[in-house]
């Protein structure tokens, strides 16, 4: 059966499209996505044959997209990751992020408003964990039960689905038709994807060094002192490795063993920890290469995050900024749980004949 004639997607807060393609991935074709950042045109449009619609999401009506993507009869699935930073356990130590009602928090009131415009078969959303524990995620849920919708959501710990990465993150699915959830785990500690799995066979990196080969494979230069730290630092170790004066004078406060992993290395026979938007500097995570004495490469943080090797990141080579690109990359909803997430909705379409 074509699925392409009864089953469509819309991407809100796409950003550079790892939702979108994950959808595509599966077999969902996603007619557009929705994301305030027009720098993330092209990635969005080379890589999944979608419109990006640029633009504030307080500004797009249900009306539009009905008229211009959903007016033909078929299943209508409305997807989107709002911005976590307002939901983020980081984020709730920052007084402005943490007040409800604020620009961002209201996000997902704009994903609601959508819904009940456009009032879609299948819904689905990913987050952090630390939303679900927010009176507006309580609303949001309450919301799709009132308009007949079926919901169900589960905190995802990625590696269970083959994702190198120990990402934990929110899925919510709702849907029209009866109950729906996630499809069964495919992984277990036993055979979780690694780190060496995913970026083992890549070329070698000195610090600071660029692959004639691969724009992205490239990495920021550390400074002398961060050099001398990564030297001394040994895979899943912390920085209580390091010789006295390599530490840092919040290392001896009282709540310096809090951030242990900061300044840490990787471990190839393991999945990598989560991938953020700072994955290329030493100092933010545990972000030095399991062997290597430097950071993340951005082609080794896009391989972590599932982006294909052959995923369009830019356009010209002049274009390629470390900072846009760790934005873009490390805000990404993983490929493959956007494709986990698609190949459920297409399981209980299935089981429920509208297909």
């Amino acid at each position: 059966m074509n699925l392409s004639t009864n089953i469509s997607a819309i991407d809100l807060f796409c950003g550079i499209g790892g939702l979108s393609h994950g959808l595509k991935k599966s077999g969902i074709p996603v007619l557009a996505g929705i994301d305030s950042d027009v720098s993330c045109r092209f990635a969005y449009e080379s890589n999944n044959e979608a419109d990006f619609i640029g633009g504030d999401i307080t500004s797009i009506t249900g009306e539009e997209l009905l008229n211009k993507y959903w007016d033909k009869p078929g299943v209508k699935v409305l997807v989107g990751c709002a911005p976590c930073q307002p939901f983020s356990t980081h984020a709730n130590k920052i007084k402005d992020e943490e007040k409800e009602g604020g620009k961002k928090w209201n996000l997902l009131n704009e994903f609601a408003r959508l819904i009940e415009e456009t009032d879609p078969e299948i819904v689905s959303m990913e987050n952090v964990p630390n939303l679900a524990n927010k009176k507006i995620f309580q609303e949001f849920v309450d919301l799709l039960k009132s308009k007949g919708y079926h919901v169900a959501f589960s905190k995802v710990y990625c590696p269970d689905y083959g994702i190198p990465q120990k990402r934990r993150r929110l899925v919510l699915l709702a849907s029209r038709f009866g109950e729906i959830a996630l499809i069964e785990k495919t992984h277990d500690k036993s055979n979780y994807k690694t780190t060496h799995e995913t970026i083992g066979d890549l070329p070698r990196l000195d610090n600071g060094q660029r692959n004639p080969d691969d724009a992205l494979h490239y990495t920021t230069a550390l400074t002398d002192i961060n050099l001398k730290r990564i030297k001394a630092s040994k895979p899943n170790g912390t920085w209580m490795d390091w010789d006295e004066e390599l530490r840092l004078p919040c290392h001896n406060k009282e709540t310096g063993g809090t951030y242990k992993s900061v300044y840490g290395r990787m471990s190839w026979n393991e999945p990598s920890p989560t991938i953020t938007t700072q994955f290329y500097n030493f100092g933010t995570g545990r972000f030095g290469h399991p062997e290597q004495d430097r950071a993340l490469s951005v082609r080794e943080a896009a391989l972590l995050q599932t982006f294909p090797q052959d995923y369009k990141f830019y356009q010209n080579e002049g274009d390629i900024s470390m900072t846009k690109l760790g934005t873009q990359i490390g805000n990404a909803v993983p490929v493959d749980l956007g494709c986990v997430i698609g190949k459920s909705i297409l399981s209980h379409l299935q089981k429920h004949e509208r297909l």
